[in-house]
């Protein structure tokens, strides 16, 4: 069974839980140009339908 030979210091210790803790991120939202809605970077607007200045999906509104 491996054992450390060494312990492992606090700084190399919370380096590593701190790339951890990097991958549960929030996601980072955008401003669509369009309609001035929040959205996921390199997707469709919800709200509006616009992608890349184009409408490519039909939003029905309520």
């Amino acid at each position: 069974m491996a054992v450390p030979k060494n312990r492992t210091s606090r700084s190399r210790r919370d380096k590593r839980r701190y790339q951890w803790r990097l991958k549960f991120k929030a996601p980072n939202l955008v401003v669509c140009p369009s309609c001035q809605e929040l959205k996921l970077p390199h997707r469709v607007c919800p709200s509006c339908g616009f992608y890349k200045g184009r409408q490519v999906l039909e939003v029905e509104e309520d």
